[in-house]
């Protein structure tokens, strides 16, 4: 079975893919880059880490290998094992296991550390799909050195010392244009980004107006079947969803994730439980987000700051 082809699926669509028993693979967004004297223009992407400490299973990985393959959960999670095992036992003896289109991860030290060298050749944000790196030839410039030539005129017998004769300056005009297309690219780059942007939140605009006419509508049908409005009715008031939770841990009492969310409350979080999820497990956040730039930002400090394991769900 080729696990990582189906670890490299998942991490088009998801920000963290954990494989049972070994790691978790986490995709982190980059802006586009200028690198280098040669002008290498890198477009938007995902980079790649590995976290060897986040092992338990959610799911999310097992589940795929079953639709793909068209066997059970279990079969699948045993599958996983399997391919875990052998990756495990080849990089306790300092083997290095290469996953294509992921990296490679290695073993180093006495303590036998796993390093992982992340693969570059496939970008993981769907949104850049197209947009490869560009690298513009590097303009060297040139140092010319005027000598003076000195041309002696005698006149009756008397020298005279001519001004200098400068030699005839070379055409560079070719420069400019190197500059305009380096100009020219960087500016289609942003372009491209900006336009994709308005696009999508084009899009997210008008499935929220067609799922609210539904609503109106539905709202209508309802009322016009009513033969005797007698009794006024209060429609409840839907409150703004909030799809990007933080997530702090996921725990199985309930007593446990109560414990949690008034720890996170006490130390200035606006927490609160998620419902039970298919896995019998209680989400408790750090908070919930309307976009994902701002979940992102969070993320980066309570990483920084707080818990190196928090991670994103996104509904």
């Amino acid at each position: 079975m080729m696990l990582e082809k189906y670890i490299s699926d998942l991490l088009y669509r998801y920000q963290c893919v954990t494989v049972p028993g070994f790691g978790a693979f986490i995709t982190e967004n980059v802006s586009a880059q200028i690198n280098g004297s040669a002008a290498t223009f890198l477009p938007p992407r995902k980079v790649i880490t590995f976290n060897a400490n986040i092992k338990n299973n959610d799911g999310l990985l097992a589940n795929h290998v079953a639709s793909n393959e068209n066997v059970s959960f279990e079969v699948a999670l045993n599958k996983i094992q399997v391919e875990v095992t052998n990756w495990i036992a080849e990089l306790n003896q300092r083997n290095t296991i290469t996953l294509k289109n992921i990296g490679a991860i290695a073993t180093i030290g006495d303590e036998k550390t796993w390093v992982f060298e992340p693969s570059n050749t496939t970008n993981f944000l769907v949104s850049s799909f197209g947009l490869n790196q560009l690298v513009s030839p590097e303009i060297k410039r040139e140092v010319i050195v005027f000598e003076p030539k000195l041309t002696e005129v005698v006149i009756e017998n008397e020298p005279i010392s001519i001004a200098p004769i400068p030699e005839i300056k070379r055409d560079y005009s070719y420069l400019k244009y190197a500059a305009s297309f380096a100009l020219f690219v960087t500016v289609g780059l942003f372009s491209y980004k900006f336009y994709n942007d308005d696009q999508v939140a084009k899009q997210t605009l008008l499935v929220q107006k067609n799922v609210q006419n539904k609503v109106h509508e539905q709202i209508q049908q309802a009322t016009f079947f009513i033969e005797t409005p007698n009794v006024a009715v209060e429609l409840p008031i839907t409150e703004e969803k909030l799809p990007y939770h933080l997530i702090a841990g996921a725990f199985r009492s309930d007593e446990n994730a109560d414990k949690a969310v008034n720890l996170l409350v006490a130390q200035g979080y606006k927490s609160e439980k998620l419902p039970i999820n298919k896995y019998g497990l209680i989400p408790v956040t750090y908070g919930s987000f309307k976009s994902l730039e701002e979940a992102q930002v969070e993320k980066q400090k309570i990483r920084q700051e707080t818990n190196t394991d928090a991670w994103l769900l996104i509904e």
